[in-house]
């Protein structure tokens, strides 16, 4: 049997983690039994100490054992914790030497959405792709330099450690375990089971752009809020370094070094996030649309397009407008 550890982390967590893939694995135990085979996995729901569980809110989770008496586990699961990165790391400090330990002794981890953040805090990510929620990324680039930040990525596998994207991108990581652990027609069964998307592997349709403005460059926010009040016009780099009174070198890399896109990137990924939001509506067409945002190519707009949302834009426009919801 697999010997599998579902943290309870102190503070608030995702309820919806710890359960989810409680309930996931123990599907795959019950079938098995059904058939007529034995259990693989061995779960617990594993805290710091003797206090009771987690949290804040309305419900909350309790361990049924402590790190302390578990020395040896096959997979350990981190859930989603909602607290700031630094209370979660105060709060929580002493799994940081237990997962160390367990590791280094095979065990192996994954992360579940912004989990990713007290990951890293153990140093056992960097040099390693790892996903969180995307809103989070731009975050956790300032503060993890060193881990290959793969936010489109919905699941990562590296070295015995995975991540898992946003929310509840975290049922494909657990589907993904289940076929490396127990096969692909198991695991087929469970997302079907579960109505998951077995073969998702990316979050960036559902990202939503609105740049990274958290850095104290002020010339460089006076550039974005130029691109972004007139993102359907041809902005050049050099009408933009002159508007903030730098010249064109130092502007785009200082632009690069803030926002983590080239002013291009930028400017485009602006225009499409206006284009997503007319279809959203869906009163224009793909003309209309493509026109308002700056575009005159349809062979353009379309290429742009599927390269930030991975989707042509007809496909976004009748998934997500209106009438969609309504028929």
């Amino acid at each position: 049997m697999k010997h599998v550890s579902i943290l309870v982390p102190q503070g608030t967590i995702s309820v919806v983690n710890v359960a989810g893939s409680y309930q996931m694995l123990s599907w795959v135990n019950e079938f098995l039994q059904q058939s007529g085979g034995k259990p693989l996995f061995d779960i617990h729901l594993v805290g710091m100490d003797d206090r009771k569980g987690s949290h804040k809110g309305l419900f909350s989770v309790h361990h049924n054992l402590t790190i302390e008496k578990v020395q040896k586990t096959d997979l350990i699961i981190i859930p989603a914790i909602h607290e700031s990165y630094m209370k979660s790391l105060e709060d929580n400090q002493p799994f940081i030497p237990w997962l160390l330990d367990r590791y280094g002794e095979g065990s192996e981890i994954a992360s579940l959405c912004i989990s990713s953040f007290f990951l890293a805090s153990t140093g056992l990510l960097d040099g390693k792709p790892c996903s969180t929620h995307w809103q989070s990324a731009p975050m956790f680039r300032e503060l993890f330099p060193n881990v290959i930040m793969t936010d489109e990525c919905i699941v990562t596998d590296s070295g015995g450690i995975y991540t898992s994207g946003g929310a509840y991108a975290f049922t494909n990581l657990i589907i993904y375990l289940i076929e490396k652990f127990a096969g692909r027609e198991l695991a087929i069964l469970a997302a079907k089971g579960f109505m998951i998307d077995i073969d998702r592997n990316s979050q960036t349709p559902f990202m939503i752009f609105k740049g990274q403005k958290t850095h104290q460059d002020t010339c460089i926010l006076k550039a974005q809020e130029l691109i972004e009040q007139n993102y359907a016009d041809k902005i050049s780099v050099e009408e933009l370094s002159n508007a903030v009174a730098l010249n064109r070198r130092t502007f785009e890399r200082r632009f690069k070094k803030a926002t983590s896109n080239t002013v291009l990137e930028y400017h485009q990924r602006v225009k499409i996030e206006a284009a997503k939001k007319e279809f959203e509506k869906g009163y224009k067409t793909v003309n209309e649309v493509m026109f308002d945002a700056g575009y005159t190519d349809p062979k353009a707009f379309r290429e742009v397009f599927k390269k930030y949302t991975e989707m042509t834009p007809f496909d976004y426009m009748v998934k997500y407008k209106r009438e969609a919801f309504s028929a």
